[in-house]
């Protein structure tokens, strides 16, 4: 079977477009995002304060977005802070990392690099010893490639 100039680049083109279309179905939407941080939270709607997630609004570079979250917590009884989950609402699987601490930690601060597809927001949240939730969330700009935004 022989295949001319016009069938190559028709099926080539098809295959860009099938290759293009194939990809953006893998992006994380936000429903798929705030249904992990209810899944996470125990269906309790997380609060704000007692955690702080600092990470950079622009990103020159989406490979590597540094980030750190810090929760205030006495680390005993009731105050101390079982898990903190880290989600990135625009990358093909949302969930980026997950700290569990203990009364040993001292503190609940832990800090990482990240890898970001596009500009999207960040959300960490942290589960309590006592079943309360705390939520802090930042938008991140990627200004070029971190996979592909």
């Amino acid at each position: 079977m022989k295949i001319n100039r016009r069938q190559m680049l028709s099926l080539s083109a098809g295959a860009a477009l099938f290759s293009i279309a194939g990809h953006r179905s893998t992006w994380a939407d936000v429903p798929a995002a705030e249904k992990r941080i209810m899944d996470f939270a125990g269906g309790k709607t997380p609060a704000s304060g007692k955690i702080t997630l600092t990470a950079p609004e622009i990103a020159e570079n989406g490979n590597t977005v540094p980030i750190s979250v810090n929760v205030e917590s006495a680390m005993t009884g009731g105050d101390m802070v079982d898990s903190v989950i880290i989600i990135a609402d625009g990358n093909p699987n949302p969930e980026v990392a997950t700290f569990h601490f203990t009364a040993l930690s001292g503190t609940a601060v832990a800090t990482t690099r990240m890898r970001l597809a596009k500009t999207q927001n960040v959300i960490a949240v942290a589960k309590m010893a006592d079943g309360s939730v705390f939520m802090d969330k930042k938008e991140v700009k990627v200004t070029i490639g971190g996979c592909g935004g």
